[in-house]
This record gives C-alpha cells, sequence and structure tokens, in this order.
C-alpha cells in the first residue's frame, strides 16, 4: 500500500504478479494493490512507473488506482505498506481487527536493501522509478519465499 496506488503499490503488484506467474503459484496466490488515500481511483499508474516496470518486461496498463478498505485488511493475509505513514495509516484502518498483525512493511522482507521504507518517486525523475523496482523486486522474493514456507508451496 502506498498513499495514491499510482507508483509504488502498483509496481509492487506487478513485480509480484509476474514472479507468482513464473513460479506458477497463481492457483493460489492473489497480488493486489492500494492505496491508502483516495487521490487516484480508477486512475492507471503513473506513466514513469509503467515505463520502467515495462523495460523489466512487466506490464502495470491493466491496474487502476483504488483505495484500500478494511475487508482489505481482513481477506488478504499479507498487507504490505511501502513507507511508516501507510503502516501506520493501515493501522489506524484496522482498528481493533485480529488480522492487522498482518500489515508489515514490504522492505521487511529484502535481503540486499536495508532501508525501511520505498521512497515515493513521484516527484523525481528516472532514476527514482529504477530504485524502487529495485527494491520491489528483491522484497518480493524475499515475499515469495516467505509465502513458500508459511503454506509449503
Amino acid at each position: 500500500m502506498c498513499l495514491g496506488n499510482i507508483c509504488r503499490s502498483p509496481t509492487a503488484e506487478g513485480v509480484f504478479r509476474k514472479l507468482v506467474t513464473e513460479h506458477d503459484l497463481g492457483h493460489g496466490v492473489i497480488a493486489d494493490s492500494a492505496g491508502t488515500h483516495a487521490y487516484h481511483i480508477d486512475e492507471p499508474p503513473d506513466m514513469r512507473a509503467q515505463h520502467a516496470a515495462a523495460k523489466r518486461g512487466i506490464d502495470l496498463s491493466s491496474i487502476r488506482g483504488r483505495k484500500a478498505t478494511t475487508e482489505d485488511i481482513r481477506d488478504f493475509d499479507y498487507i504490505l505498506a511501502m513507507d511508516w505513514e501507510n503502516y501506520h495509516n493501515l493501522l489506524h484502518m484496522a482498528g481493533d481487527l485480529s488480522d492487522r498483525e498482518n500489515i508489515r512493511l514490504l522492505l521487511q522482507y529484502s535481503e540486499k536493501f536495508d532501508e525501511e521504507e520505498v521512497p515515493d518517486p513521484y516527484y523525481g525523475g528516472a532514476k527514482g522509478f529504477e530504485r524502487v523496482l529495485d527494491m520491489i523486486e528483491d522484497a518480493s522474493l524475499g515475499l515469495l519465499a516467505d509465502i513458500k514456507r508459511r503454506y509449503s508451496l
């Protein structure tokens, strides 16, 4: 989850969907993305995010911005925030739900990056989108390994 669901979170959705397909897990693993704010409802991902992802064989064009819901927190086993602000927004949204322990930072699954947060590339240039992709790809590999361990896939 990110703020507006047009840069980081749709990138993560696209990266993770590609990994799930490559590992033949499409039958049991679902990826979706959302924002914690309603800034860009029904909008496609930022064109810079789409371009950077396309260079790596990832198509984000069908993803549309949406706002996260409490149902997402109940329905998904992993709720992954890109930064502390979105993490806290999600905890607030979860309230007293028992599923709030499923809320984590995406980079907790990273092997290569020491940062805790995926930076928002929105106000930067192309290099920012490439760095975000590097971080998300690494964390997504760690996430997939965790899912395989957790569910014996």
